[in-house]
């Protein structure tokens, strides 16, 4: 029963109407609701083994006393615990389609189910993820060699889910460093888990946009073929006071927490790795505070890098400290923040020096840092389908889908190829066969990455040996080839930025509340309307906002926030009406269907006291029954169906809100749609 609260409600309506009539909780979806391939362990830990996340006895135990205190469509519709499993159950439906898809636009919802759950609102600290987006997409073509951290980062993420549900050892070493008692907290445990793993996976790279103009300005003279340390001029970086400062109240509340004070949040974390790691790899608080310092501002003594992880630490302590306040911060958060600061090349080179053979330390253990060990072991992993944007990286070869099997506590991963790049690898293999047959003289040929995997030397998974003990969680790769799928991702000529998209889903809120009273409404109340509702509901705007390029698409239309010499759309013909509106009912259908919602229309006909629009409304959300909704196994045609046999009000609720759009987007900056034809 993994969605309690649900369940709960349920058993109260079957009392109140005599009928099994709903809220029914969802089934566990996922190709095998038992495999340890990374979708089903991934959803099945979200599923099962997260029961009860968030849930508030005493917000229940008011409840027993007084109106309910859960938001749906509105406010006091629904219990405050069953909001919580309607929370979980959308950011198991999103992690779902983006392990499906791998595109930016689902990674987007599930950096906005997380940053809505656990960090307050996705509006206060959108911006944080999203210009780690831009950054990559806009300026990464510059560089030599880069590729996506954005999708990267929630694959990384899923990865971590699906180890933590896999592995005995890892969650029992996680469990027992965190004073969880395994086998006896595990659904308080997953609880931590997930927060403290979502906080380290999905912004251990924000500060991308820190390295990037750093490697431009390198890159300018790489192209020449100059070596970055014979000359070339590069960029470091001073008045970093925002990033490192500790004002009074966050030193005082330290001061208490660890018995310490510090000066700057640079000192912060150089204590929490010492506290960690310092005697087992034998470095001091001094040294590491030494080499923390020089990240940002002498590059050269880094091997002229940027090591984008100091930005990532220092950036997200900021925005913990200024969202939540320093007061709220715990060890844990220090530990995510530690594990993000070490992810990149200071564990490497400034702790275990993996790569020099004399001064070289064991690997990480899991016991020592569980998130450092994971965040090191998920990153490396994390190498396909990443989009290449550096000139290099686009002339290499990287796998483009990857399979796994966390079977028995083992990683088994199988690495996808293009099956169009065979000549390509034929002429590696090759050259890599002369090399062994001429005694193995000089460097080897690559061929990266797939040389990596598929040498005989096996330096990918040699190089994550060095890193992270695996001698109690045994790696294997395989690699192999496959057609592409060009399709498969569904790119359309529309773009924009996340902002944008964002600004879809509030414009198309806000038709619902200002339908033709649009000029009326201010960019600030929409906005306002849009942050009352529940996760789900500005989920399924966003999504609805997700589908718009699609949509476009299909009627020869596209949206963008650049100037272009294209005509622009001010209202949809019918003619198009007729082409999309059926693709949006067919969203809305689906979309609900996954959420658990069912069709029925028990909450206009039970009697009611007192009998009111508002209590009909929240009986709605109480039942989660809709009557728009289909029951049973239904494919297109079925839904095709449905659509045609609505009124014509209900079908108007799949376009309306559309055109009403193209009147209030243009209350946000910039964006404008345009026909191709």
């Amino acid at each position: 029963m993994a969605y309690t609260a649900l369940e709960q409600m349920r058993t109260v309506n079957r009392a109140r109407f005599g009928v099994d009539a709903g809220p029914f909780p969802p089934a566990l979806l996922g190709e095998d609701r038992s495999g340890n391939d990374l979708k089903s362990a991934a959803l099945r830990f979200l599923h099962q083994r997260c029961e009860g996340l968030r849930f508030s006895a005493e917000r229940a135990k008011q409840e027993a006393e007084g109106p309910y205190q859960g938001t749906s469509f509105l406010p006091n519709q629904i219990p405050y615990n069953m909001q919580m499993d309607l929370d979980r159950l959308c950011l198991e439906r999103e992690l779902e389609a983006f392990i499906d898809s791998g595109v930016a636009e689902d990674a987007y919802t599930v950096y906005y189910c997380y940053l809505e759950m656990f960090m307050g609102t996705y509006g206060r600290s959108n911006k944080m993820i999203e210009l780690l987006s831009e950054f990559e997409s806009n300026a990464s073509a510059l560089l030599m060699k880069h590729r996506d951290h954005y999708s990267h980062s929630v694959y990384v993420f899923a990865l971590g889910l699906a180890i933590y549900e896999t592995s005995d050892r890892f969650r029992e070493a996680f469990q027992r460093f965190y004073g969880f008692r395994p086998g006896e907290q595990e659904h308080e445990a997953a609880a931590f888990f997930l927060e403290y793993w979502g906080l380290t996976a999905l912004f251990h790279d924000i500060g991308y946009p820190f390295e990037i103009p750093f490697e431009q300005v390198l890159a300018y003279f790489e192209v020449d073929g100059m070596a970055r340390d014979q000359g070339c001029p590069y960029l470091a970086y001073h008045n970093l006071t925002y990033l490192s400062r500790l004002d009074e109240g966050a030193a005082d509340h330290f001061a208490r927490l660890f018995g310490k004070r510090f000066s700057s949040v640079e000192d912060l974390l150089a204590f929490g790795i010492h506290k960690r790691l310092g005697a087992a790899y034998g470095v001091t608080e001094a040294y590491l505070k030494r080499v923390i310092r020089k990240k940002p501002t002498d590059p050269d003594k880094n091997g002229y890098f940027m090591d984008h992880a100091y930005f990532s630490a220092t950036r997200l302590y900021q925005e913990l400290a200024e969202e939540r306040g320093a007061a709220a911060l715990t060890a844990a958060h220090l530990d995510a923040l530690t594990a993000i600061l070490l992810h990149n090349s200071l564990f490497k080179f400034a702790v275990a020096f993996y790569k020099d053979e004399q001064k070289r330390k064991p690997p990480l253990k899991a016991e020592q840092h569980p998130l450092a060990y994971l965040l090191m072991l998920c990153d490396e992993l994390q190498c396909w389908d990443r989009t290449a944007y550096g000139r290099n990286s686009r002339g290499e070869l990287h796998p483009m889908g990857a399979e796994f099997d966390f079977d028995r506590g083992m990683i088994h991963a199988l690495y996808c190829f293009d099956a169009e790049e065979s000549e390509k690898i034929g002429a590696y293999e090759v050259a890599y066969r002369a090399w062994e047959q001429g005694g193995r003289a000089g460097k080897p040929p690559r061929l990266k990455a797939y040389s990596d995997m598929a040498e005989k030397e096996q330096r990918f998974c040699t190089d994550i040996e060095k890193i992270v003990d695996l001698s109690e969680y045994p790696l294997s790769v395989t690699t192999f080839l496959r057609a592409a799928d060009r399709k498969a991702k569904h790119t359309y000529l529309s773009g924009s930025s996340f902002l944008h998209m964002y600004d879809f889903a509030v414009a198309l809120n806000g038709r619902y509340r200002y339908a033709g009273r649009e000029d009326q409404a201010s960019a600030e109340e929409l906005t306002q309307a849009f942050d009352r509702m529940s996760l789900e509901y500005k989920l399924s705007n966003i999504n609805q906002a997700k589908s718009f390029a699609r949509y476009l698409n299909a009627i020869g239309c596209f949206y963008t926030d650049r100037p272009v010499d294209y005509e622009m759309l001010r209202a949809f013909s019918q003619e198009q009406i007729d082409v999309f509106a059926p693709m949006e009912h067919a969203r809305w259908v689906r979309e609900h269907r996954a959420r658990g919602w069912t069709g029925g229309d028990l909450y206009e006909t039970a009697p009611l006291t007192p009998d009111t629009a508002e209590a009909r409304l929240a009986l709605r959300e109480q039942l989660r029954q809709h009557k728009l909704c289909l029951n049973g196994d239904f494919g297109e045609l079925e839904i095709a169906r449905h659509y045609l046999s609505l009124s014509e009000e209900d079908q108007g609720k799949d376009w309306k809100p559309f055109n009403s759009m193209l009147r209030l987007i243009r209350k946000f900056d910039g964006l404008r749609i345009y026909m191709i034809n």
